[in-house]
């Protein structure tokens, strides 16, 4: 694939950033995208490996080396072709998604893998540029009803695959915008929102009704649901988060990071946020517990609204610059990381517990921590270790345990799995309720968008065999 010499010649060569002192100003995408030409060259780096690892990486059985070679040789059309014949929303991995692909490349061995996420996202974005990228409507349409449950990546693929076999399919969501946590989750400045509302008008041409303000097992009645469709896909993701139990958690100012996260996207929407709810950085120091990609989220927003300081703790221990290559490829592998976020100004620490916050007047204004002893496999706290740090907001990036219970899974009566997702397997994605399917993080657990973009398509498939007897949906 590509160039066979490609990879001797050609030096990897990524998008780059705007200037941090011009990004942190708004919350506009700030991606600069390669030339053309330079995405071929890319293109070109991508050896014969015999066996390509990046299959290993990608969750969603993306054909990369193959559109590697396309864009490579200037078929740009036919690579977004092949691209989309295993993902609906390439314009969203290529923006959002870590890129396990490019970790499992040989080319990583010598730390310069092919900029397999900027090929991507380039064939996709010139697509829709060039107006190759159209509804693709059914062209027989069966009498079979699909309700899906939740509007995130999973639901979207899962709608959008049902849709184009014929069915007549309804997106339900409770918020009042469609895109879930794509919508209300991820900044902006990661991901603009017309990139969904591009989508929706794409889905709606070829069928897909779109109901927002719509909780289902609350305002929508789940025997009404049942008794309405032929069957049910629930995408509905993992959204019970991960508290802090420690005293002081009361306090104003403390807040989960996604209630901090989602007001700021409501805000860059035009859609005013009440006065007695408003969570805002500006002129505070922000503590920010977890060191993930939703944390990252909350340190980049943070320094937009303009924070006068940002501290991120992070409870694990502190990973190496550079990960053991012989240990840990083509798997993810533990390394450190910087995001875009990080480098734009917050203090990073690791090992770090959180033992109180205390506060003046009903508010939180200081963190009471401990450091951490990983050693020997456990956690340890170090006595004499207590520190503070001043804390006038503190967010709670601490990941999700499982999906919202209480409402519609307990009125459907479907059975969990022992760390409270829904329960099913990976073959049918079918629950233990008759006609009920399930997908995406609802059922495997916080995740990347990819595994929910795979998982709504092998949803979608398996409910088209349920419907039909067969079906031509591909895994």
């Amino acid at each position: 694939m590509g160039k066979p010499t490609g990879f001797l010649e050609i030096e990897r060569r990524d998008r780059s950033y705007a200037p941090v002192s011009d990004r942190i100003e708004n919350f506009d995408e700030f991606l600069v995208a390669l030339e053309p030409e330079k995405v071929s060259e890319q293109g070109a780096r991508c050896m014969d490996c015999g066996i390509p690892y990046c299959h290993n990486g990608c969750p969603i059985n993306n054909m990369i080396p193959d559109w590697n070679d396309l864009a490579y040789r200037g078929k740009w059309r036919e690579g977004l072709e092949l691209l989309h014949s295993t993902n609906n929303f390439p314009e969203f991995t290529g923006r959002v998604c870590p890129a396990p692909c490019e970790a499992s490349c040989t080319l990583n061995l010598t730390d310069q893998p092919v900029t397999i996420k900027t090929i991507e996202c380039s064939l996709v974005d010139r697509g829709w540029r060039e107006g190759w990228i159209r509804p693709r409507v059914a062209a027989h349409h069966t009498d079979k009803r699909v309700a899906v449950v939740g509007s995130g990546p999973a639901g979207l693929a899962c709608a959008q695959q049902l849709a184009r076999a014929g069915h007549k399919v309804v997106v339900f969501d409770k918020s009042d915008r469609i895109g879930g946590l794509l919508r209300i989750g991820i900044p902006d400045f990661k991901m603009s929102k017309s990139l969904i509302d591009r989508r929706m008008a794409q889905m709606q041409t070829e069928g897909v009704e779109f109901r927002s303000n719509s909780h289902v097992g609350v305002d929508v009645s789940t025997n009404d649901l049942l008794r309405d469709f032929d069957a049910v896909a629930l995408c509905g993701g993992s959204e019970k988060p991960r508290d802090l139990e420690v005293s002081g958690r009361d306090l104003d100012g403390v807040h989960f990071a996604m209630e901090f996260l989602a007001q700021q996207n409501h805000r860059v929407a035009g859609h005013p946020v009440p006065d007695e709810t408003e969570i805002l950085a500006t002129d505070r120091h922000v503590i920010v517990i977890g060191g993930g990609d939703t944390g990252s989220d909350c340190v980049g927003t943070s320094i937009r609204q303009g924070a006068a300081s940002v501290t991120q703790l992070e409870l694990m221990p502190k990973p190496p610059e550079n990960e053991d290559k012989a240990l840990s490829w083509p798997d993810w592998p533990n390394k450190l990381r910087t995001s875009s976020s990080q480098e734009e100004g917050c203090e990073r620490d690791w090992s770090v517990g959180t033992k109180s916050l205390t506060g003046k007047d009903g508010r939180v204004t200081k963190l009471n921590g401990i450091r951490l002893d990983w050693s020997g496999g456990k956690m340890t706290e170090i006595d004499g270790s207590e520190f503070e740090l001043k804390a006038d907001l503190v967010l709670l990036a601490m990941g999700f345990l499982h999906p919202v219970h209480e409402g519609m899974l307990k009125s459907l009566g479907v059975e969990l799995d022992p760390r409270g997702n829904v329960l099913a397997d990976t073959e049918a994605y079918s629950t233990s309720v008759d006609k009920i399917f399930t997908a995406g993080d609802m059922r495997r657990g916080q995740s990347l968008v990819v595994w929910a973009i795979r998982e709504g398509r092998q949803c979608a498939r398996s409910i088209d065999q349920f419907l039909m007897g067969s079906t031509d949906l591909p895994r």
